[in-house]
């Protein structure tokens, strides 16, 4: 089957934390047998800071960040049998959601493929005109990469025919153990970009407890930071590609996950972050949040705290031999149950029950 598919960007990571979970559960699908076209804007400098070259499990079309290429682009998905709008491509999102809707041919899987569900519905929730929520009945299907029950509860009361959340995961052969880096050493590593619905969580978790931890090292990566003030004893590094994620994640004591403010609030929506740390092996501290236990168990295969003060008491505690055993645990945990391979099982049965009854719908 033909899956055309408008998305951020298949490409780059940069300001696109989607990325590795596009990546992830894309492939798999091309494994399965699936026929992908990926539709990305060229914009937010993201093509100049590509993290792969153009993958063999899908085509990507790169098009000018124009109204008139956003339309030439959205002609092509009337040969497609399944047509996706993902969230947040970030430019003319609108333009998209309608251009999928008008353009699919009426055999065609219409699906909304939501990577930030607890912000979208936080966004549209009040907003009865939003183009979304206007028009949301008329897709076939909405998968989502998280939120749990919570999220699958609003989006059907706002009129979703169906919601099924197909979770973040790990591909192994893309996240893994690799040897430390001295360029990465640090008792504890967060790996982020600065976001509004996220600094104030950061400021809690990450730089209060470095703070109260002025003998331990701080590492931060990601987009935006070089305007905040921080510590002493944090270095900010900016943008890490995500050929380095794994030595990031392998080189320091812990690692850190902290979710936004949207994401922690509804739970049951782990970041992409915490399958990339334990795949490496990694010993995570995250910042709490109701679901957690689904995926990782507390203080065995994770450590969870409450506020910064939690993380600065579980660095001062944390030995090398607990870290790498916690980090161990988790390694196994996700690779028998959260792979991008199992998640792809998932969405294969979703989507081939879902044409199969548009056909016979349209057949009838």
């Amino acid at each position: 089957m033909k899956i055309a598919f408008y998305g951020s960007s298949l490409l780059s990571s940069y300001w696109n934390g989607a990325a590795t979970y596009y990546r992830g559960i894309l492939s798999q699908l091309a494994a399965r047998g699936y026929d992908i076209t990926f539709y990305e804007p060229d914009a937010f400098d993201r093509q100049q800071h590509r993290d792969i070259d153009p993958p063999s499990y899908a085509r990507v079309v790169v098009y000018p960040a124009t109204i008139d290429a956003a339309r030439n682009v959205l002609a092509e998905a009337g040969g497609a049998d399944i047509v996706v709008k993902a969230s947040g491509v970030g430019v003319f999102d609108d333009e998209l959601l309608e251009g999928v809707l008008n353009q699919a041919a009426p055999r065609a899987l219409k699906l909304y493929w939501d990577v930030d569900a607890a912000a979208t519905l936080e966004e549209i929730g009040a907003l009865p005109n939003h183009p979304l929520r206007r028009r949301l009945p008329e897709f076939d299907l909405v998968l989502t990469y998280g939120g749990g029950p919570p999220v699958v509860n609003s989006y059907t009361r706002l009129g979703a025919r169906r919601c099924v959340p197909i979770y973040n995961a790990l591909d192994p052969a893309t996240h893994h153990p690799v040897v430390a880096d001295a360029r990465f050493g640090a008792d504890l590593s967060f790996l982020a970009n600065r976001l509004p619905d996220r600094e104030a969580r950061v400021e809690e978790f990450f730089l209060r407890a470095a703070a109260a931890s002025p003998d331990k090292q701080f590492l931060l990566g990601g987009n935006g930071w070089e305007t905040k003030a921080m510590p002493a004893n944090v270095r900010a590094l900016g943008h890490v590609g995500t050929r380095d994620h794994n030595a990031f994640n392998c080189t320091p004591t812990a690692v850190l996950n902290v979710a936004r403010d949207s994401m922690a609030n509804i739970g049951f929506s782990p970041a992409t972050r915490v399958f990339e740390a334990a795949g490496a092996a990694a010993c995570l501290i995250t910042d709490a949040w109701k679901g957690i236990e689904l995926f990782l168990k507390p203080e065995v295969e994770v450590l969870v705290a409450r506020d910064g003060q939690d993380v600065a008491e579980q660095l001062r505690t944390l030995t090398p031999e607990r870290a790498r055993a916690i980090g161990k645990a988790a390694l196994a945990r996700v690779l028998r149950e959260h792979t991008y391979a199992q998640r792809a099982v998932q969405a294969d049965q979703v989507l081939r029950e879902e044409v199969a009854a548009k056909r016979e719908q349209v057949a009838a």
